[in-house]
């Protein structure tokens, strides 16, 4: 019987730090699969790239969901995973994440050292497109970066029965002229806005901006530096112009949702009391950390638990 949920964020193939965060939560290894006996762990996605474990952070996830001790969702990595091994329909000997450019090796090098030219490559990737692209259950709400209504209400007739994408949905998600790339793209790695005419700035890895990725979760936002994510560092880059109502997206109304992605920093805590972030950038030297939720309607950043 399951008396609650432990939702844990980005993990990035930082697998020394799963297995403190587990033991830390009261989960032990027994029969092959770390298990709690009253509690399931729910992952918010971005299992791999970046960090030193990337296959054995999977199989370590994926025999708790088969021992039905944790369910996991899709992060944008997990799709870009699919996506670089799926041959591109529209263009054969390419494929639908194109290999030539130089950034998507580079941000998906970690897990490729570890599976490219192995059958264990193509065995992953067929379990990453078993998993459903946003969970509700239980009176919680999980989704690796934002819970989008729109998007969701597009792709909901769209998915398959467990939220999983059918195989067009790679397709046509990977295709940026697609409805379904849009839509895919809120949900994994949250709402962009365009910049005014002329603005621009570079990010930190001095890709010129035309647009800012925004605090969806905000009851707030009243500048585009003020509405924009990301450390200072990079906001600071961002005009302090007035924000247009019509970008504005609706406040989050609903149950308690939870989600990763966003690489925070500082001390752990939620950002109201029905959302949590709980990526707090493990893959950069911050802990990974999860959400202990044991029914309640309003949440508190005193059920959150770290690795350290």
């Amino acid at each position: 019987m399951i008396n609650g949920y432990d939702i844990i964020g980005d993990v990035h193939g930082h697998h020394d730090q799963l297995t403190v965060l587990l033991r830390n939560l009261g989960y032990r290894e027994q029969d092959g699969a770390w298990r709690h006996s009253g509690r399931q762990a729910i992952f918010v996605g971005d299992l791999i790239d970046r960090g030193p474990h990337q296959v054995e952070t999977v199989l370590t996830v994926r025999r708790m969901v088969d021992a039905g001790s944790a369910r996991c969702i899709l992060g944008n990595h997990e799709f870009n995973a699919v996506a670089w091994f799926t041959p591109d329909p529209a263009h054969p000997g390419e494929y639908l994440r194109p290999h030539a450019k130089g950034d998507n090796r580079k941000q998906h090098e970690a897990f490729l050292t570890e599976v490219e030219g192995q059958p264990l490559h193509a065995e992953l990737v067929g379990w990453f497109q078993t998993l459903p692209l946003w969970l509700e259950t239980d009176g919680i709400r999980v989704v690796h970066a934002c819970w989008h209504v729109p998007s969701l209400q597009y792709l909901a007739n769209r998915v398959s029965t467990d939220c999983s994408l059918p195989y067009q949905l790679y397709v046509d998600g990977s295709n940026r002229a697609h409805a379904a790339f849009k839509a895919i793209e809120a949900l994994c790695k949250g709402l962009e806005v365009p910049l005014p005419d002329g603005v621009t700035f570079r990010d930190n890895a001095g890709r010129v901006r035309h647009e800012a990725r925004i605090r969806w979760w905000a009851p707030q936002l009243d500048t585009y530096r003020q509405a924009a994510i990301g450390p200072p560092s990079l906001t600071e880059r961002i005009p302090d112009l007035a924000f247009p109502e019509e970008l504005r997206p609706q406040p989050y109304v609903g149950p308690p949702v939870f989600f990763g992605h966003y690489w925070f920093s500082g001390e752990p805590q939620i950002l109201a009391d029905n959302i949590a972030c709980l990526d707090y950038s493990v893959a950069n030297g911050g802990p990974l950390v999860a959400y202990r939720w044991d029914g309640e309607d309003r949440l508190t950043s005193k059920r959150l638990v770290q690795s350290r």
